[in-house]
């Protein structure tokens, strides 16, 4: 007797270890995935605002008309769906410049940018980068890509305030906690 509740014990802790394991790496796995959303929106935009505003690009249908005319329009570059596109192909790359934290007040790891940009200087202090973090944020970053792209479009098509949010945490569920976390400018 004493032998079989020592048996189910043992059972009971092991079940109770594996539960603890796979939370903590749906957790993980939640926290990569909202990382490389949000990133990957930083990136988006850093894209956006680097192309100048007064730069124009034509739209819409360069058939001719029965009257003669053309139903074509000019739209700002930055935002138009070719530039869109071209900068979602390179975007995922430019995780290798994120590493990991760990945000202290809410226990969740978070992602940051470590290499500067031009006239920034990124506080790396607590960051921690190594080729698994990245190689996970690029992953998630594709996969986030190739899942929501017309999403991604619609977003930065038009001028939205705190992408992140709607894009990350409304629209696609990849961060449960986003609106706890403070909002970084450029």
């Amino acid at each position: 007797m004493a032998k079989l509740l020592c048996l189910s014990s043992l059972l009971f802790l092991c079940a109770l270890l594996c539960f603890t394991v796979l939370v903590q790496g749906d957790r993980l796995s939640q926290d990569i995935r909202c990382g490389a959303c949000r990133a990957l929106v930083d990136e988006m935009e850093w894209a956006i605002a680097q192309v100048d505003p007064k730069k124009m690009i034509k739209t819409g249908s360069f058939r001719i008309n029965p009257d003669g005319t053309q139903s074509t329009k000019d739209v700002p570059y930055a935002r138009s769906e070719g530039h869109l596109l071209e900068v979602m192909e390179g975007v995922c790359d430019k995780m290798k410049d994120y590493g990991e934290t760990l945000d202290p007040a809410t226990n969740r790891k978070t992602y940051v940018r470590f290499m500067a940009r031009e006239g920034t200087s990124p506080d790396i202090s607590n960051v921690s980068y190594d080729s698994r973090v990245t190689a996970n944020l690029k992953f998630a970053c594709e996969t986030i890509v190739e899942q929501n792209e017309d999403e991604i479009i619609e977003f930065f098509s038009h001028e939205t305030d705190n992408v992140k949010d709607k894009l990350c945490s409304k629209r696609t569920d990849l961060c449960d906690h986003a609106l706890k976390i403070p909002h970084d400018e450029l």
